[in-house]
């Protein structure tokens, strides 16, 4: 894909596309969002799904009964990105790459004309928010935006910690303060530690955005005040 071109990279999380039940009202949202953005705007987008409760919910089942390392319940949760990224494949099915990218390497041999490609999970020791860090520096995007079912990131979490404020802009420095150090499979975190390290080494900018708000959404990919946490360099 060319520099020029204006590229948007988005990880959905899991907690969106499947929060108890497949939640049909975001997948509607989302699908008009995105389609309207590629006919009026002539933005092009990569999406990563996450795998959010669906991945929890057999990683617990089978250490239920037996033990597992870690990179066992990586692939449980790796699949789990899968089976959500053909959700999302198939209800785009008319607008997408036909072919859902696992190898974010892979991202680069598709034709420059594509308006949308889903990606989903590749390999064990990160989310998918790694693989959308990594997409977006093969493709040269513009923007990264991860989108979650929070408004923004807290310096704790607010259901625990009376004292928790919000973060609206903070460098990467002081958001990994806030993350745990290490990745460890089912890790609930606003962006993951592996992913931040290598977004920071980047220069990259990622905003975290309430997917089930699209009007914030095209706020920022409008250059607009939004609603959210930009970290940066």
């Amino acid at each position: 894909m060319e520099k020029d071109q204006e590229i948007i990279v988005m990880s959905v999380g899991g907690s969106l596309i499947v929060p108890d039940h497949i939640d049909t009202t975001f997948l509607s949202s989302l699908k008009t969002l995105i389609e309207k953005e590629i006919a009026t705007k002539g933005r092009r987008f990569i999406i990563i799904a996450g795998g959010g409760k669906t991945a929890r919910r057999y990683q617990d089942a089978a250490g239920t009964v037996s033990k597992l390392d870690p990179e066992d319940l990586d692939w449980m949760g790796i699949h789990a990105t899968r089976l959500n990224g053909h959700l999302l494949r198939t209800i785009f099915r008319d607008t997408a790459h036909p072919v859902m990218i696992t190898n974010p390497d892979d991202v680069i041999d598709v034709p420059r004309s594509t308006s949308l490609i889903i990606a989903a999970g590749y390999r064990p020791g990160a989310s998918t928010d790694l693989r959308a860090v990594q997409i977006a520096k093969h493709v040269h995007a513009s923007k990264l935006i991860n989108l979650s079912n929070i408004d923004y990131v807290y310096t704790a979490d607010p259901r625990k910690d009376a004292h928790a404020t919000r973060i609206e802009d903070t460098t990467w420095t002081e958001f990994r303060k806030i993350i745990p150090d290490e990745w460890s499979p089912g890790l609930s975190s606003p962006f993951d530690p592996v992913a931040a390290r290598e977004a920071e080494s980047l220069g990259m900018e990622v905003v975290i955005i309430n997917g089930e708000k699209p009007e914030e959404i095209e706020h920022y990919l409008n250059d607009e005040m939004f609603v959210g946490t930009r970290i940066h360099g």
